[in-house]
């Protein structure tokens, strides 16, 4: 039991000896006045923030978060598929799959997926 307690404490700390040295030899000690400066969506933040802003890209942002938790609802799908009745799993999962279908149409038909326009 000491044993375990003792090599799991060694790991610990071998890990963050590892963690330690990679984040000390990664760092670049060149700064130059673009890498220092923040960056706000291709805007310089020096400027007048008052400036008018595309809402295309305020558009795709929100597609993306909604596509993007739907994406994290459907991952349980399949770990829930061994433990529940078949055709009740593929019914919603069928269902759940068309409502995402029908999203993604009614925003291609809408014209928000083309960014050229």
């Amino acid at each position: 039991m000491w044993i375990m307690y003792i090599m799991s404490i060694i790991s610990i700390a071998l890990a963050m000896v590892v963690m330690i040295l990679a984040s000390i030899l990664s760092k670049k000690s060149i700064n130059d006045r673009e890498k220092s400066s923040p960056f706000e969506c291709g805007f310089d933040p020096k400027s007048s923030a008052r400036l008018p802003f595309s809402l295309r890209f305020f558009l795709i942002a929100v597609i993306f978060l909604i596509f993007d938790v739907e994406i994290a609802l459907l991952l349980p799908v399949t770990i829930i598929m061994q433990s529940s009745n078949i055709i009740s799993w593929t019914t919603v999962s069928l269902f759940f799959l068309f409502i995402l279908l029908i999203g993604l149409f009614h925003e291609w038909n809408q014209g928000a997926l083309e960014w050229a326009s």
